[in-house]
């Protein structure tokens, strides 16, 4: 079997400050951040729901939460570069630790395990990485219940998990195609607090078995006005900027006929720290630097799906 080291990045206990700080900075987004905490709630720690229909329904013999019982903890985050989902992929961790009061392990798949392509490498190493993970669930979920939850990260999923419909795919890449699959369905119903969240630009790209699969898709589209203004004054917390000034860089930073709005990170990664560097070390940052800039900057263009 592949080691722990062949086969994902260095793990991370959550929460840690960094990652802690970009859940913190992804305004915006609450609606998505409050349904993301309940779903990985419940495939996690399914005995709160049934502590949950005791309470409010006075027993646990409801039949919704069969609905429930053989669901695949698996979540789709797709969107356009820059909106967000792999930063949330690697940070809402830190909140689902805090609200259940237990650690949580970021694991990040390397795109190594898709092999060299020899015959039954990808299928070996992907069947590694769930047996992996398996064993490390087991051992998370004590005679007392879970101690800790392990959260699986696969970005650019569509270079891993490409639909097997498409004409050109190799032998070797359906197979590993079916053994993710096998994984993800080894999780459904084996009571492990074990998430898996596959990010891609390309939903479209991804096999149609998986999709069925997954307990959410969320998708990430890029912000609108009153979520660009929230970004925005919260990046800009502490430099003195006019509120008005915030309200017309929300409106300079959206879309204009053809050229598409800002993404998430065209603001927090490009605009912001464009601002910064024009003014330091001499001056402080105003508001006309940020208005010019804004007006200047091209946001990234859109990213446009290639089926496969």
């Amino acid at each position: 079997m592949a080691s722990q080291d062949d086969l994902f990045h260095p793990v991370i206990e959550l929460p840690e400050p960094v990652r802690r700080a970009r859940y913190g900075r992804l305004v915006g987004l609450d609606d998505t951040k409050d349904r993301l905490r309940k779903e990985a709630v419940l495939l996690a720690d399914p005995r709160r729901l049934r502590a949950w229909a005791s309470e409010h329904h006075g027993h646990d013999g409801i039949a919704a939460l069969g609905l429930f019982t053989d669901r695949a903890p698996l979540f789709v985050f797709a969107g356009d570069v820059g909106s967000g989902k792999s930063a949330l992929a690697e940070s809402f961790g830190c909140d689902l630790a805090e609200h259940l009061d237990l650690p949580v392990y970021l694991y990040r798949l390397k795109l190594a395990t898709r092999g060299s392509g020899l015959v039954g490498e990808m299928t070996a190493l992907v069947g590694d990485a769930f047996a992996h993970l398996q064993e490390k669930g087991r051992r998370a979920r004590g005679a007392r219940g879970v101690n800790s939850v392990l959260i699986l990260v696969v970005d650019e999923a569509d270079a891993l998990v490409q639909s097997r419909e498409a004409q050109q795919m190799h032998h070797e890449d359906r197979a590993g195609v079916d053994a993710f699959l096998a994984g993800v369905d080894s999780l459904a119903g084996a009571d492990v607090p074990v998430l898996v969240v596959l990010c891609t630009n390309r939903v479209g790209a991804l096999d149609p078995a998986l999709m069925r699969r997954a307990a959410a898709t969320l998708t990430f589209t890029r912000p609108d006005e009153q979520q660009r203004r929230a970004v925005l004054t919260d990046a800009l917390r502490g430099m003195m900027i006019r509120p008005d000034t915030i309200a017309k860089l929300a409106e300079l930073t959206g879309p204009d006929g053809d050229r598409p709005g800002y993404t998430f990170s065209d603001l927090t990664q490009r605009l912001v720290p464009a601002a910064v560097l024009h003014a330091f070390p001499d001056r402080p940052v105003t508001d006309a630097d940020l208005l010019t800039l804004a007006t200047e900057l091209a946001p990234s263009p859109v990213f446009t799906e290639q089926q496969p």
